[in-house]
């Protein structure tokens, strides 16, 4: 596996020179974890933060009564924690993979002493913390304003990008219920909802989307009342 190709393609680190890159591999740490394995918790001291470069970690909090609600699934080539390095210094939430994953972790010390050095990395940094305000921003309006069928729409034509017709879930539906803040029994009627009114088609992670247009002017609508 290239780790350099994907340090390269991911937002965070575009436009970096080798010579950059060397320097960020200089720091690095990589390690292969098991499914399942917690990577931090929320409220703890910072260390530093992660790339994904192979498999799939989810970001997620924990209700009072130990009730999950995961905020983001990370894919190869995205980074987390990365916030968590400057403030408080505390992780503010949970996080651990999804399956074996390969993950390219960046200590907060020697990080920041790049950051100091490099202002290409500063600005990427800047625009990607600007691309989780704007997801969070997304979250709390859909949890806010809208109904599970349109929060699962919005869900839909994202993982598309608005023209893949068919598209596999990359989490289970018990957490695709909880990224959508409700349950199981809701989520499944749902999917059964938009099947039966020839919106999209399901067989198993894989959804068909039938009805673009459809499924959008839904991702679209607000609550009633």
């Amino acid at each position: 596996m290239n780790y350099r190709q994907i340090l390269k393609h991911s937002p965070f680190f575009a436009g970096l020179s080798d010579q950059d890159l060397d320097a960020l591999m200089g720091i690095a740490r990589i390690r292969e974890h098991p499914r399942g394995e917690l990577l931090f918790s929320d409220g703890e001291e910072a260390a530093g933060f992660f790339v994904v470069l192979d498999g799939k970690v989810k970001v997620y909090k924990l209700s009072p009564d130990g009730k999950e609600r995961i905020l983001h699934v990370i894919h190869p080539g995205g980074t987390f924690a990365e916030a968590a390095i400057f403030g408080d210094g505390l992780y503010p939430a949970y996080a651990e993979p999804l399956q074996v994953s390969k993950l390219f972790f960046l200590p907060k010390d020697g990080f920041l002493g790049l950051l100091m050095d490099n202002g290409r990395i500063a600005i990427n940094m800047i625009a990607g913390l600007s691309r989780f305000l704007r997801q969070f921003a997304n979250q709390i309006e859909d949890l806010t304003f809208k109904d599970v069928p349109s929060r699962l729409a919005r869900y839909l034509m994202e993982l598309s990008h608005g023209t893949k017709q068919t598209v596999e879930l990359p989490i289970s539906k018990s957490q695709l219920a909880s990224n959508l803040g409700t349950v199981g029994e809701t989520l499944s009627r749902t999917l059964r909802k938009l099947s039966e009114d020839d919106l999209i088609a399901v067989s198993g992670k894989k959804v068909e989307i039938l009805d673009f247009s459809r499924l959008e002017e839904l991702a679209e609508k607000c609550k009633e009342g």
